[in-house]
């Protein structure tokens, strides 16, 4: 197996000057519907009602980081850096744009999901590059002391670069969105919907795009990333459920917290890996990167399916902050 991920980090994906404008457009795209659901009131509930929201940034910010750092160095003889590294990636990026709706099949409790997604799409413009610089760069000094004979890069980042680059995709898209809704709100609920709707479904054809450009690549290497990211991403629902269940949250709140903690945006991890002044073209980044595309499919399927498995697998609607 690592034999095979050492060829993975040297496969430089398929992908455009074109396809990395595209990706950024769509992740800033899939951040305005995002923030055209934000109100002031969500964030007020960061105040009103602090314990749910706080275990619930606490299991993201906090404890995935954590916790993915301690899965990657646990299997740091099976793994080469880079795929550890792309694992801190994802794991430090802010939720995903679909948790909102994984929420509400799940019948969790859709307020503190909103509230949840207000503090991380903001916050992780500055926990993002804090969490992957700390967490990334203690597994790379592990990870050379225990593999002696593996000769290993440094990979260092301009923190100036990465938050601007997550300011341009994540910060400016929120901010109008935001704006927009507090002027025209009339205007936001009419197209909120749609807006969704099609922002999930150009993200999926994103995820489509980057697969096909790269099948040959991915029917390759695949299984072995398959296992990777399944093992991870059940940690990271499992660690949101159990940090809400051990402070007696309510049944529903679990969930959400669950989802919250799982689903996450690597869209935006892959807009930083093809962003060449961030990861130079030479860097040998191609773990990184099939761990952020294959972690777009599967928390979709991973989310889908555990909603499907909380709701009893129905589709009655649910009211604000029900069960």
């Amino acid at each position: 197996m690592l034999e095979a991920l050492m060829q993975i980090d040297q496969v430089r994906l398929n992908f455009s000057a074109d396809n990395k404008l595209l990706l950024n457009l769509t992740i800033a795209f899939i951040m305005f519907g995002v923030a055209l659901e934000l109100k002031p009131e969500d964030f007020k509930r960061l105040f009103s009602h602090p314990k749910p929201v706080l275990v619930g940034i606490g299991s993201q910010f906090l404890a995935m980081p954590l916790l993915t750092f301690l899965l990657a160095v646990s299997l740091k003889n099976h793994i080469t850096p880079t795929v550890g590294l792309g694992m801190i990636l994802v794991a430090a990026c802010p939720g995903g744009n679909i948790s909102n709706f994984i929420s509400a099949l799940a019948r969790g409790n859709i307020a503190l999901s909103v509230s949840l997604t207000a503090f991380s799409s903001l916050g992780g413009l500055l926990l993002t590059p804090l969490n992957f610089a700390f967490w990334g760069n203690l597994f790379m000094k592990i990870y050379a002391s225990g593999n002696a004979g593996v000769l290993i890069r440094p990979i260092t980042l301009d923190p100036v670069d990465v938050l601007s680059t997550i300011f341009l995709i994540l910060g400016i898209p929120l901010i109008l969105g935001i704006f927009f809704n507090a002027k025209a709100p009339g205007m936001a609920v009419k197209i909120l919907v749609p807006i969704k709707r099609i922002s999930i479904l150009v993200f999926i054809a994103m995820i489509v795009l980057i697969f096909t450009k790269n099948y040959s690549f991915f029917l390759q290497y695949i299984k072995y990333i398959f296992l990777i990211v399944l093992l991870h991403n059940a940690l990271a629902l499992a660690v949101g459920y159990f940090a809400a269940r051990s402070f007696r949250l309510q049944p529903q709140d679990c969930k959400t917290i669950s989802i919250e903690t799982g689903i996450q945006n690597s869209g935006l991890a892959l807009a930083l890996l093809f962003n060449p002044g961030i990861f130079p073209a030479d860097l040998p980044i191609g773990g990184m990167t099939f761990i952020a595309a294959w972690w777009g499919v599967w928390h979709i399927v991973a989310g889908l399916g555990i909603a499907g498995y909380w709701s009893g697998f129905s589709l009655r609607p649910v009211r604000m902050g029900t069960e």
